[in-house]
């Protein structure tokens, strides 16, 4: 083990675990928010069972506002909302309130798209059968897009480890902000080049278990 990595063996670690939680509660609030989100845009839109122009255009704007935002600027934007929520605008637990954000909006996006790419007949004959909502959503919409939607929250998980990556400027902490305090900074290159090297292997391994899973449970 080269010696760089022996002197910052506990840095490093706490530098991961910062990240994976920083990641870990954006891909929660993506599943939890980000799939009720998306799947309401779809059915709110023309000729959809809860078609509602009106709330369809009020979240499609507030979906697009939000990932319009350069994401540097939405948590400097945040800190005071941040502050609010969890009492301080510092640290990693601030840090997941802005992730969280740009998680929602980026998955229930993908989402909308996966669902949309579902061919109209599965819907006609799921109203033909007298299906209710809840039955379209979960035993048609969803399982015809299941594929579409691993693939977008793997996407989406790839996109949340690189925001991460920024939250260095709020005290998040993380691999990005320590190859940047301790490599970029300190004029450690090797140190720099070893942290963006642990997070291509964890961008790789995430998008071979997304692909996978996604093949997988493609039954088309």
């Amino acid at each position: 083990m080269p010696e760089v990595i022996v002197e910052y063996q506990a840095e490093i670690w706490q530098s991961i675990g910062e990240t994976f939680i920083m990641v870990g509660f954006s891909i929660l609030a993506a599943v939890l928010v980000g799939l009720p989100l998306g799947t309401f845009l779809y059915l709110c839109r023309k000729d959809q069972i809860l078609e509602n122009q009106a709330v369809f255009s009020t979240l499609n704007l507030l979906v697009n506002v939000i990932r319009s935002f350069p994401f540097l600027l939405l948590v400097v934007f945040m800190i005071p909302f941040t502050r609010w929520i969890v009492g301080t605008a510092f640290g990693t637990t601030a840090a997941i309130v802005p992730l969280t954000v740009i998680a929602i909006a980026h998955y229930s996006r993908l989402v909308e798209q996966s669902l949309l790419d579902i061919p109209k007949g599965v819907m006609e004959a799921a109203i033909s059968m007298g299906a209710s909502a809840k039955d379209i959503i979960f035993k048609f919409l969803y399982v015809e897009a299941r594929s579409g939607l691993v693939l977008g929250l793997t996407t989406s998980t790839i996109s949340f480890i690189s925001y991460s990556t920024i939250m260095g400027v709020v005290g998040g902490g993380g691999i990005g902000d320590f190859a940047i305090r301790y490599g970029y900074q300190n004029f450690r290159t090797d140190l720099m080049f070893y942290m963006i090297f642990i997070m291509v292997i964890l961008v790789q391994l995430i998008q071979y278990t997304g692909i996978t899973v996604a093949r997988k449970i493609d039954k088309r």
